[in-house]
């Protein structure tokens, strides 16, 4: 008969300094989480919200109804904002509890929450709201409760934890991953968890949860398994992934890659035998993106577990190791690093030159000129004359923003969600075409394409800027709506 491994018993939460770290990540985030502006994907996640359903061609539906909620608030993108800063915060509150279910005490609680607010990935992911955030500190959300079920051994705790993680698939489908690390971790290592009824009744809440957006994926023809394919295409499949994983360890933080190499060696250890199956939780989630072709950073808010590993064994270590300057620098390095290159503290021009690290901040600038240039354009066309986008978060903006600044046309695209939703009726005699559009495919649908004028954002070189986007007047169309819109859907 296998022994259950022990494990000991959870220490004290030391709410004050994990607390004061997580303030102060509120209060940097709040500080400049307005000073550019929206992001294309907070358009589509609000434009999504506004069409209520179990489910959309690229997510599930819990992003895109909070996202719709947050819009109907005073405050312009702020209150998305908001909803991404308490995700991050969520991660820095929850991830110390994992430490302490490791058995960690208050100065491994403190390096756990200090990593978490200074790592790129989780500094980066929270400057926009969407899937993405809110994925990660569902993530971590999991792995605490999980780690709580193991030590208490009760119904109730494997339940809490299958309900949020029927929750927080029916945010992003990449959770299901997570619990597939979790069974293997838990098959290989911990098999005395699954004799009991707890993790089985915890399947099962999970997949009641999770079931109207399955439904609703089949119903449409599995939508998302087309977009997953689409989107390891553009990665290149799993060479492209295998190529992209250095770029984990720059998500994790390169400054901190002593804290988590610590954390492997911790689990891999006799110290850490109870909750190894953490580690095979990490090796399970690389394995399997890379394997389908996910980006590098899908499996990356599981080194919210090695993070919290770690920082149980310098503590362990702390007489030898040299205290708290040995931890407290890289932190500070990495923490500096991420605040640079993943928030919008720079200057415009500043963080243009650096969109090589990384490209999303400047996808929230330039949106407001975006829409005068298309109003202008508008104003020389009939009253009524319908907006045809090449994406979302150009339709997004029109939609959004335009209102305000005084567009008045219909908005229209054909990418993703949008092309499920269809054609409006009637024939586009006459249509403003905005954005980047593939050689002669305007030429399918209109017979007579002339360009107004490129599109410019600003000075920043961003996704409408990188190929030529452009305005264009299109007449003479091949058809009705119905009839040209095969030749304008695509998903991507």
């Amino acid at each position: 008969m296998t022994t259950a491994p022990s494990a000991p018993g959870r220490e004290r939460m030391a709410w004050r300094p994990v607390w004061l770290v997580a303030a102060v990540v509120a209060a940097v985030h709040l500080a400049v989480a307005t000073r550019y502006g929206w992001h294309r994907d907070e358009f589509y996640y609000v434009i999504c919200g506004r069409h209520p359903a179990w489910g959309y061609a690229d997510q599930p539906p819990l992003a895109p109804l909070l996202a719709r909620l947050a819009a109907a608030l005073p405050g312009g993108v702020l209150p998305l904002r908001v909803l991404a800063v308490a995700a991050q915060v969520g991660c820095v509150l929850l991830a110390p509890m994992l430490a302490a279910e490791f058995g960690g005490g208050r100065r491994a609680q403190t390096i756990t929450a200090a990593a978490i607010a200074a790592c790129p990935l989780f500094v980066a992911s929270s400057l926009l709201f969407g899937t993405t955030v809110l994925d990660q500190v569902v993530w971590v959300a999991v792995l605490v409760l999980v780690a709580r079920a193991l030590r208490l051994r009760t119904t109730g705790s494997w339940l809490a934890a299958g309900a949020i993680a029927g929750i927080g698939l029916e945010n992003k489908d990449t959770l299901a991953v997570l619990l597939l690390g979790i069974l293997v971790g838990l098959v290989l290592l911990r098999r005395e968890a699954l004799r009991t009824a707890g993790p089985w009744l915890a399947g099962v809440v999970t997949l009641a949860l999770a079931a109207p957006n399955v439904i609703w994926d089949a119903a449409h023809g599995w939508p998302n398994l087309r977009m997953a394919r689409v989107l390891a295409a553009e990665q290149g499949g799993q060479l492209g992934s295998l190529a992209q994983l250095p770029l984990l360890v720059l998500l994790a933080g390169p400054p901190m890659i002593m804290l988590w190499v610590f954390g492997v060696r911790w689990l891999a250890s006799p110290a850490g035998r109870a909750h190894r199956w953490v580690l095979v939780v990490a090796v399970v989630a690389v394995v399997v993106f890379t394997a389908s072709g996910g980006k590098a950073y899908y499996p990356a808010p599981v080194v919210a577990g090695l993070f919290a590993a770690g920082a149980v064994r310098v503590e362990s270590t702390w007489g030898r190791d040299g205290g708290w300057g040995s931890v407290a620098r890289p932190i500070g390095v990495s923490a500096l690093a991420a605040l640079l290159t993943g928030l919008p503290v720079l200057p415009v021009g500043a963080a243009n030159s650096v969109r090589v690290l990384n490209p999303t901040v400047v996808e929230t600038y330039g949106w407001p000129g975006f829409v005068e240039q298309v109003r202008q354009a508008a104003a020389a066309l009939p009253p009524g004359t319908p907006v045809f986008t090449s994406n979302y978060g150009e339709a997004g903006a029109l939609t959004i923003l335009g209102s305000a600044q005084g567009l008045r046309q219909p908005v229209l695209t054909a990418q993703n969600t949008y092309a499920l939703w269809g054609p409006p009726p009637g024939r586009p005699d006459v249509a403003l075409c905005v954005g980047e559009f593939g050689p002669d495919q305007l030429h399918l649908a209109w017979a007579e394409v002339t360009e107004v004028a490129p599109i410019r954002m600003n000075g920043v070189h961003n996704e409408e800027t990188n190929h030529h986007a452009a305005i264009y007047v299109c007449r003479e169309p091949r058809g009705t709506w119905a009839q040209v819109w095969p030749a304008l859907v695509h998903f991507d």
